[in-house]
């Protein structure tokens, strides 16, 4: 009553020599099927694989750009670092000697004599700190006139807009820490040409 007949048994699947069942393909070699397994462990797969890949591959690529800058590869170099007037300013910069350099270690004296308990040691601190920082405002204000001075003989044709700020900046950072690091040593006569 429920049995299938011997001609319904049979059917087109069977007649071309492929299981229906079956995958469709051949099976991978181990070679293949380890460097797949291999390929789908490096594909992060939830959000915190992608972000932690992604912080990876920006700490890496930036610790490569930065190795780039202090070696001194001008093609690494920001945008605002790039070309021969800034390449100037740099080096005018880090020719001459500066005030900040000595912020430091007047700080640390400041602080020592502010903490010592004795309001006169403390009143002398207070007249170094303010000394200094009008020591050092009056060293930014005489490299911005002489700068300017200097660009406008070796750069007449250049605007000299952005460079004031440029030297600035660089000029109130301890040599030690500036980027892209400095190339002349302070005193050190500077190219007449930088083009």
């Amino acid at each position: 009553m429920f049995r299938r007949s011997k001609s319904e048994t049979s059917s087109p699947a069977d007649q071309s020599g492929v299981k229906p069942d079956g995958k469709g393909r051949p099976t991978p070699s181990r070679k293949e099927a380890e460097a797949a397994a291999k390929a789908r462990a490096q594909v992060p797969r939830t959000r915190k694989d992608l972000a932690r890949a992604q912080r990876a591959a920006k700490t890496e690529s930036s610790q490569n750009v930065r190795a780039a800058m202090k070696a001194g590869d001008e093609r690494y170099y920001m945008a605002r670092d790039r070309g021969p007037v800034r390449r100037f300013v740099r080096d005018f910069v880090d020719s001459r000697f500066s005030f900040i350099e000595l912020m430091i270690p007047l700080l640390i004296l400041t602080m020592v004599l502010g903490y010592s308990g004795n309001s006169r040691l403390a009143s002398i601190g207070n007249t170094i700190l303010l000394g200094t920082i009008l020591l050092v405002v009056l060293d930014m204000v005489m490299l911005r006139f002489r700068l300017r001075k200097e660009l406008s003989r070796r750069f007449p044709d250049e605007d000299p807009k952005g460079t004031t700020y440029y030297a600035l900046t660089r000029g109130l950072q301890m040599k030690f820490m500036r980027l892209p690091k400095p190339k002349v040593k302070i005193g050190q006569s500077l190219p007449e040409h930088y083009r």
